[in-house]
């Protein structure tokens, strides 16, 4: 049977608020997504066996869990009868870091679904599909159009189609962050900014002057984020450096790909054992 390749790109928070409690593990929240062309690699194709099968390779594919964001998925895709008893293999090229903060298994999640939904494997509603999604992470309805994205703070989402031409210089230490325990850390609340969608969000000057509350957590758990962080934001014609999501990986943006080629020499030149690459906003 044919083998279906598809591009699950990673997510960058430009920023995010977090405007106040709901729960013991759920926090209401505002932020602007935007996608790099760093992505993982996912092979699907329908095969002739009782059960689904699930393959990680790559290099940040060591350590998933089996039961997971896609397997996840798969087991409510089937409880709900949409693949009509159909069973897939699924194969993922893990290009980006596990606990990151770029969203790889919620993306990789939604990246399927859409997929399915491409295809025709099954027709969901608007609320049919959310709800899925919902059900699997919060942030797998990030990934569905994978396009520069507003979370306003009643919850809504928000996509753009306006192109940032943004390079970026990514960097990820040895370590990985815990979103439940950033989020159970942070003792900074914002007043919601983003009620109504407006481009002027995706701005530069707006990206400048925006931040990330869960940065003082993550730094008071993780030192080392704090040190990086600002070294990236002295490097030259660095537009701002900030964390994306719950962490670990810090990134520093460029309006150039020279300025970021040369961000990335003299980041190697100091830190020498880290990952860190170049992409761009997609």
């Amino acid at each position: 049977m044919k083998n279906y390749k598809i591009k699950s790109h990673a997510k960058l928070n430009l920023s995010l608020n977090v405007i106040k409690k709901i729960s013991k593990n759920l926090h209401k929240i505002e932020s602007l997504i935007t996608f790099i062309n760093l992505h993982d690699l996912i092979y699907i194709k329908q095969i002739n066996n009782s059960k689904h099968k699930i393959k990680f390779q790559g290099k940040f594919s060591k350590d998933i869990p089996k039961n997971n964001t896609v397997s996840s998925l798969l087991s409510l895709l089937d409880k709900n009868g949409l693949l009509n008893k159909k069973k897939y293999e699924i194969k993922i090229i893990k290009n980006i870091p596990q606990k990151s903060g770029m969203g790889g298994g919620s993306i990789n999640a939604s990246s399927i679904v859409q997929f399915f939904i491409n295809k025709e494997v099954f027709k969901l509603s608007r609320k049919k599909l959310i709800y899925i999604i919902k059900s699997i992470g919060s942030d797998v309805q990030l990934g569905i159009h994978q396009k520069n994205i507003s979370i306003l703070s009643n919850g809504n989402l928000k996509t753009f189609k306006r192109k940032l031409g943004l390079y970026v210089l990514l960097v990820k230490p040895s370590f990985g962050c815990s979103t439940k325990v950033i989020y159970s850390k942070n003792k900074i609340f914002t007043i919601p900014k983003y009620r109504k969608p407006n481009i002027s969000f995706f701005s530069i000057r707006n990206i400048i002057q925006s931040n990330n509350d869960l940065e003082n957590a993550a730094f008071e758990v993780f030192p080392k984020l704090k040190k990086i962080k600002n070294f990236l934001s002295s490097l030259p014609n660095v537009i701002c450096a900030r964390m994306t999501g719950s962490g670990s990986c810090i990134v520093a943006y460029y309006k150039s790909k020279k300025s970021a080629i040369k961000g990335l020499k003299l980041f190697k030149k100091k830190y020498k054992n880290y990952w860190c690459i170049i992409s761009k906003t997609v």
